[in-house]
């Protein structure tokens, strides 16, 4: 597969990479078959945010001897409390669930080591005005991590990060739908200006263009996350964009911004492993989004939408949200709720109906999601 350099890191990735969130929960065998395909398909960069013990391990065990293959991008703050992801600013448990991942992924250095899920500039004092960013500099320091990056859903605080100078990579999620602006946009502006990458393109939100135009200008790697939007952008009828979008095309969308490396795709089979790295053999008619986007009947910044990353978690009822929420968004697309999908709602540990209405998950959200008002519309759907 193609590799692009990743920034001025000297560092080179695959175009297209894994992004290993929706493994957890998958049986050992499964996880292995996705990352066997995964490395046959030439991706040389994986994502490894999630904290939960089982699939640290089984991921590691898929890996076992091939550790050299790939790139990973461990984080620094995403900790396992009481059976729950979890972020966490205090240094002791920052420490622990790193060398955690470590452990479990059985190497003892890791090639991007992420400051994870910095959204607010709350957040980003918390992180880089603190013993957490000592920690990371410690780390790389010492050569445990080889690069510094950070992960964020948000532009401002995003670009904060990159012109600390300390980062050299930015994990960010990257789609038309996060990138363009409501309707009224200027559709000739926006397209002609996507092809020449003109300064100021019209369409794109600003921020989101001018964090792009930093990371470039200062070196700074990007490797997308939620290139996808949750494989909502896949379909008309759940888009909000109001027109469907191939893999393809939604990769080539990323690759197309300033400074983007590499777009990581969640894979929970081998057949969507191969899908996402079918871009690479794709005719410059099948990567093409421009015609698609220019027949959208609106554009959106996608806020309020579930997409299933449990960024919203902890919460204090253990409710699993993100599978709630896909649950809820797929009976909600039936006219009456599929049995199957009633049967995995029911075998969750723990439902809608044991919301308190405390609304941390809100808080948490990077995309603003009505948690509560939808744990009550599935509550109401489910019977509990």
């Amino acid at each position: 597969m193609t590799r692009r350099p990743l920034g001025k890191s000297g560092v080179l990735v695959s175009q297209v990479g894994l992004g290993c969130e929706h493994l957890q929960g998958m049986e050992a065998g499964a996880i292995r078959a996705v990352v066997d395909e995964a490395l046959k398909q030439g991706m040389n960069i994986f994502d490894i945010f999630m904290s939960e013990p089982q699939v640290r391990t089984d991921i590691g065990s898929a890996l076992a001897g091939r550790r050299d293959q790939v790139l990973l991008q461990g984080h620094i703050g995403a900790a396992w409390l009481n059976g729950q992801y979890c972020r966490t600013r205090k240094i002791d448990e920052c420490e622990h669930f790193f060398e955690d991942f470590l452990v479990r992924l059985r190497t003892d250095y890791v090639d991007i080591g992420m400051l994870h899920y910095v959204d607010t500039p709350a957040d980003f004092e918390a992180v880089f005005h603190s013993p957490v960013i000592e920690y990371a500099k410690r780390l790389k320091k010492e050569g445990v991590i080889r690069l510094l990056g950070m992960s964020s859903h948000d532009p401002g605080v995003a670009r904060m990060a990159v012109e600390t100078g300390l980062i050299d990579v930015l994990m960010f999620s990257i789609n038309p739908s996060f990138d363009l602006a409501p309707a009224g946009t200027d559709l000739d502006g926006l397209f002609g200006g996507i092809t020449e990458r003109r300064e100021g393109v019209a369409g794109i939100n600003a921020a989101r263009e001018q964090l792009y135009r930093t990371c470039e200008r200062m070196g700074v790697g990007i490797t997308v996350m939620k290139p996808l939007g949750a494989g909502r952008l896949l379909s008309a009828d759940t888009s909000p964009l109001g027109v469907s979008l191939t893999p393809a095309q939604c990769v080539h969308y990323a690759l197309d911004r300033p400074a983007v490396s590499s777009v990581l795709v969640g894979c929970r089979t081998p057949e969507e492993v191969r899908a996402a790295a079918a871009y690479e053999k794709a005719s410059a008619q099948e990567r093409d989004y421009t015609e698609a986007l220019a027949g959208a009947w609106q554009f959106a910044a996608a806020k309020g939408q579930c997409m299933y990353c449990n960024h919203c978690l902890p919460c204090p009822k253990h409710i699993d949200v993100a599978q709630v929420g896909k649950f809820l968004d797929l009976a909600a697309a039936e006219p009456e709720v599929p049995a199957t999908i009633r049967a995995h709602y029911e075998a969750l540990e723990h439902h809608a109906s044991e919301c308190i209405a405390c609304r941390s998950c809100e808080r948490n959200c990077p995309f603003q999601v009505p948690v509560v008002e939808r744990m009550e519309k599935a509550a109401a759907i489910f019977g509990k």
